[in-house]
């Protein structure tokens, strides 16, 4: 069985180095021991690169997280400055 096509999903998701040196390995096996680890590292792969989507995932939204903070930090200065030249303009309006 060839690992090749197992080593990356068009998509760029490349497996780490040690997981490919494993492949390489095993693909030099005699067959009777390929077959028995072949499914086992292809769970493996499979594992790894769905935990590198959600690292991906979570590393995105941490950052639109952060994003959406620096925003409604900045409406909530805005939104201050607002209501304290309100109150300038009610206390100036009070005292004539």
């Amino acid at each position: 069985m060839k690992f090749d096509s197992r080593l990356s999903s068009g998509k760029g998701e490349q497996l780490p180095r040690d997981m490919v040196d494993l492949a390489t390995a095993i693909s030099h096996l005699p067959a009777e021991h390929r077959s028995q680890l072949e499914p086992v590292f292809q769970r493996v792969a499979g594992s790894t690169r769905r935990r590198r989507r959600i690292l991906n995932l979570v590393q995105e939204a941490l950052s639109q997280l952060r994003l959406d903070m620096k925003y409604l930090l900045f409406d909530l200065e805005a939104t201050r400055r607002e209501r304290n030249e309100y109150r300038r303009c009610l206390e100036g309006e009070g005292e004539e």
